[in-house]
């Protein structure tokens, strides 16, 4: 990805703690069930890409990005003092976070190239990318940082701007938030325009009576060959809109009378992605595989979430079909399946009792070990982070998520916006996964079949 006649490297700075720039509470603050989920205890690292300002006059020298962030960062953490804390583990096992105002850690970096020599890391180059981060530097084995910053400038004038933002504090809508906040401040704003808001309290449950009962039964998972291994691959395949579409419009004319309106991308593309993992990672045929998207329920509560809550609030929409069902049933089939658990679980019975599901698995430390057998597959498309984040270089042009060990890493699955470098992508969507090495070449076959199959072939029930 990156040119290879030159070796990129960067030279760092100190390590500096930003702190509040003026007083905060010091409190120590429960977290929600949802927080709590023990799969949501890391650091999830994301990428922004920004190229330089062009819209100063010549001559004139331009603001120093690090600085910008750092001004800008001082002044949100006021608002979202939490993130100034450390997340602690209590007594009880549950996290809470010290509101202390400790700061956050940022390093501020340089880099021997320009970002189009790494193609402003279009494609996502992982080993790449893993230098544009700042992994956790807590020196306390007994609690750690929920926010770390790392600012990379580049000799075109452009940056990357590294943000490692605790799962257990925000989800991707909370993160969305205080990133707009951030631009906001760093843009001139006196105050954000939305306020943060904890309310924990609000998303915590109740132990269930009657047995658990978890979506797949562990004893019928479908088991692949190429797992486990530690021979991991990330790939990020870009799909135009017309590609999408084309698949739409075949799903609609294989379905039944009862689908009525058009899949939407999501379930589109998320069984037909569901299907090439499955076939990629070769599972056994008469296993179950489980497909589980992420559903926002902020507004589908009984009692919606106020404005500017900022933590986790999603449930799963599961779906399980034999391993031979996904491979055989047309794939109108399977997005309608999708569509159905998308709707179960925007009802507020369902977020209850996904909620107390939760608690009673923390409480009984019940986890679900990752087998390569399930799709988790959650949507970055709706976040804005890519027209909405201006830090006074304009939008950037490029988000990267940077692979986190998340649900085991194999059964992750990210859509993305595309990139605002291709404009034959727009409407289009960056389907980034993680596989066993050994499995990527078939997914990648896969992948490539919806660009170059006539549309009949699209429609193939039988596995190659």
């Amino acid at each position: 990805m990156a040119n290879q006649k030159t070796l990129f490297s960067l030279h760092m700075k100190d390590v500096v703690i930003v702190k509040p720039s003026k007083p905060t509470p010091s409190v120590t603050l429960s977290l929600s069930t949802f927080d709590n989920n023990p799969g949501l205890n890391i650091l999830c690292h994301t990428i922004y890409v920004y190229k330089a300002n062009l819209d100063y006059p010549n001559g004139q020298h331009q603001l120093d990005p690090a600085h910008v962030i750092k001004e800008a960062l001082s002044k949100a953490l006021v608002y979202y003092y939490p993130l100034a804390g450390k997340l602690i583990t209590h007594d009880d096992g549950k996290l809470r976070i010290n509101c202390n105002g400790d700061g956050v850690p940022f390093l501020e970096a340089s880099a021997n190239c320009e970002l189009s020599s790494l193609h402003y890391l279009e494609g996502s180059h992982v080993p790449t990318s893993q230098k544009l981060f700042f992994d956790n530097p807590s020196q306390d084995e007994t609690s750690e940082h929920a926010l770390v910053f790392k600012v990379t400038k580049f000799l075109c004038g452009g940056f990357t701007f590294g943000l490692g933002l605790s799962h257990a504090v925000c989800d991707g809508f909370g993160a969305a938030q205080f990133f707009r906040a951030l631009a906001e401040l760093a843009s001139g704003k006196c105050e954000p325009s939305v306020k943060p808001v904890w309310e924990r309290e609000k998303l915590v449950g109740t132990i269930l009576k009657e047995p658990l009962k978890l979506p797949m039964d562990e004893t019928l998972k479908a088991v692949s060959p190429f797992w486990p291994t530690t021979e991991i691959s990330h790939e990020c395949f870009n799909l135009n809109g017309q590609i999408i579409q084309r698949l739409k419009m075949r799903l609609m004319k294989e379905g039944d009378k009862s689908v009525k309106d058009s899949f939407t991308t999501l379930e589109t593309l998320g069984a037909y992605v569901w299907r090439s993992k499955a076939r990629a990672s070769e599972l056994s045929s008469e296993g179950q595989t489980l497909f589980s998207v992420a559903v926002g329920v902020r507004s589908l509560l009984d009692q919606p979430l106020p404005e500017g809550y900022y933590g986790n609030a999603f449930v799963a929409a599961n779906v399980v079909l034999t391993v031979k069902e996904l491979n055989e049933r047309p794939l109108s089939y399977v997005a309608k399946l999708i569509t159905e658990s998308k709707k179960l679980a925007f009802k507020n019975e369902y977020i209850r009792h996904s909620i107390n599901m939760l608690e009673t698995m923390r409480k009984y430390n019940i986890r679900i070990e990752s087998t390569g057998a399930s799709l988790i597959l959650t949507d970055w498309r709706q976040l804005g982070l890519l027209e909405e984040v201006d830090f006074g270089w304009k939008a950037s042009v490029n988000i990267v998520p940077v692979p986190w060990n998340m649900f085991g890493y194999v059964d992750l699955c990210i859509f993305l916006p595309p990139s605002n470098l291709d404009p034959s992508m727009k409407g289009g969507v960056r389907v980034f996964v993680t596989l066993p090495k050994a499995s990527m070449p078939k997914f990648r076959e896969e992948m490539e079949a919806l660009k170059v199959m006539k549309d009949w072939e699209l429609m193939r029930e039988a596995p190659s």
